[in-house]
């Protein structure tokens, strides 16, 4: 028989990581309650269409990366690699544009199809912010300061620098491209096999080659600030007096960019050295352009999203969890009356220990091995006189308290 194992790029979540992962899904459920922020979870699929609209054809994500398939309806379906087009198809399927500006948050699996390494799997975890509807600079700014707020209450922001970029409007974004493109096909023979692609498809993505050879040409190449319209420097500067204002330190990148059209404005990233190659651990940027493109109204938006798993290798343990206390019946004779005693015990949010038909010494070695800082010790005399035994295993110290003083003392 096949031995059963966990497909490639995939990975079972339990001990240490289960703790780290939902530790950083809690921080970011509070940072988005904190800025006032609606939860929302989508599909974990939808139709094709939404991400090779969205992301575009010509992408590594849609060339290479995405699991699809045709349903029993002959549907051609694909499992979301990113978020962000699933809000905006969301957007204007649900009519939501009544409640705009509107703020969400989500957080859940995503997958591409890429080579699995530290930091990157098959199906990974991201948590997302996306606010729709305002398209001023001060949004901007309070949008990175909530990506800096959430990295500090991860405990990872002093490992990272933020680097920022504008992409200007869409005028800046045409005329920058013509003398981009004016300069790289100089280059041409000597770019990598998938910048020559990109040339003729996507020429900005070029700037954003890891390849070594297309680093040293790009160096050279012609500066998206050089072309900014005066709307679009204005934009820019107005940022970077907020980002002053809140105290959040950053440093230029004029090569980060974003390849599609309907990208504009401000692009940003948190990176980190720890990481090896997979040094981006929270991005994001304006898109003003996305939801018209999906067939909705012509609506602003920015957004970013951060990767569980690249987090998890750069933060520490949550602090422990609330111990829990052992329920432990002499014998078989008191279990009934310590089964509706655990009983509401948890009702009172008290985690504990016990198990029905668990011999004493047993349970009294699982409540060690569980961690239990109390144990509650139930005989005939002690259900008789409600004067139940309290043992604090950490201390060894014991006392005799009614059921209502012990529900006080352990919470």
């Amino acid at each position: 028989m096949e031995k059963l194992q966990s497909v490639r790029g995939t990975k079972d979540l339990f001990g240490e990581d289960y703790l780290r992962h939902e530790h950083i899904v809690s921080i970011a459920k509070r940072i988005a309650q904190n800025y006032n922020y609606q939860g929302i979870h989508l599909p974990i699929f939808e139709f094709s269409n939404v991400f090779k609209r969205s992301l575009g054809e010509s992408s590594d994500v849609v060339g290479k990366e995405m699991y699809s398939f045709l349903d029993k309806g002959n549907e051609e379906i694909t499992l979301r690699p990113e978020f962000t087009a699933g809000i905006c198809r969301a957007f204007i399927s649900e009519g939501l544009k009544q409640f705009l500006p509107l703020k969400l948050f989500t957080h859940g699996p995503l997958f591409r199809y890429e080579r699995p390494q530290k930091g990157r799997q098959r199906q990974f975890h991201q948590v997302n912010f996306e606010y729709l509807g305002e398209g001023n600079p001060e949004i901007d700014a309070e949008m990175i300061a909530m990506a800096a707020n959430f990295l500090e209450e991860v405990g990872v922001l002093k490992n990272t620098s933020l680097e920022l970029n504008s992409l200007g409007c869409s005028e800046t974004r045409k005329n920058y491209q013509i003398k981009l493109v004016e300069y790289l096909n100089d280059y041409a023979n000597d770019l990598s096999h998938d910048s020559k692609i990109r040339l003729s498809k996507n020429p900005l993505r070029i700037l954003d080659s890891k390849d070594e050879n297309d680093k040293k040409i790009v160096a050279n190449a012609p500066k998206i600030h050089d072309y900014f319209t005066n709307e679009s420097a204005d934009f820019f500067l107005k940022l970077q007096e907020y980002l002053k204002l809140l105290g959040i330190e950053y440093k230029l990148n004029p090569n980060m960019v974003r390849g599609l059209d309907y990208y504009n404005h401000t692009a940003f990233e948190f990176v980190t050295n720890d990481l090896g190659a997979q040094g981006t651990v929270l991005g994001g940027g304006r898109y003003n352009g996305l939801i018209k493109l999906l067939g909705g109204d012509n609506t602003e938006g920015i957004g970013f999203a951060a990767g569980v798993e690249r987090l998890a290798l750069l933060c520490q343990l949550p602090p422990k969890a609330i111990r829990p206390c052992a329920i432990l019946p002499l014998r078989i004779n008191e279990q009934n009356f310590a089964m509706k005693l655990a009983h509401d015990m948890r009702k009172n949010n008290i985690p504990v220990c016990f198990s029905l038909n668990t011999k004493f010494d047993k349970a009294l070695k699982n409540a060690i091995k569980e961690n239990c800082n109390f144990a509650v010790f139930i005989g005939e005399e002690e259900i008789t006189n409600n004067k139940l035994k309290l043992k604090n295993l950490d201390t060894r110290s014991e006392e005799f308290i009614s059921i209502q003083e012990l529900l006080v003392r352990v919470k």
